[in-house]
C-alpha cells in the first residue's frame, strides 16, 4: 500500500502577505489558488507564488505546521522563512 504524503506550504501573495496552507498536491493547489478558486484570502491577492513547502507522512503533522504558521506574527513568519533559506523579498 502506497503511503500518502501531505504538505504544509507558504505562498507569497501579490500584496506581500503570506498565506500558509495544507494539501496533498502542492502543484495543483497553487494552480487552484492562482485560478481564484483557492481560499477567499488568496483570491483577493492574486497572483500568488509558492515560497516553501514541507512534506509530512502524517496528515495531523502537516495540519499542525499550517496552524502554527498561521498563528505567528508577521515578524515570526519572516524569521521562519529566513531560517529555511527562503528568498522572498
Amino acid at each position: 500500500m502506497a503511503t500518502k504524503t501531505y504538505y504544509f506550504y507558504v505562498l507569497l501573495c501579490a500584496d506581500g502577505s503570506f498565506y500558509g496552507g495544507f494539501t496533498d498536491d502542492v502543484k495543483a493547489r497553487v494552480a487552484t489558488h492562482n485560478a481564484g478558486k483557492g481560499a477567499k484570502y488568496t483570491a483577493q491577492r492574486l497572483p500568488v507564488r509558492l515560497l516553501y513547502h514541507q512534506a509530512f507522512a502524517d496528515k495531523h503533522d502537516a495540519l499542525s505546521a499550517e496552524w502554527h504558521f498561521k498563528h505567528q506574527t508577521r515578524h515570526r513568519k519572516e524569521v521562519f522563512l529566513e531560517d529555511h533559506q527562503v528568498e522572498w523579498r
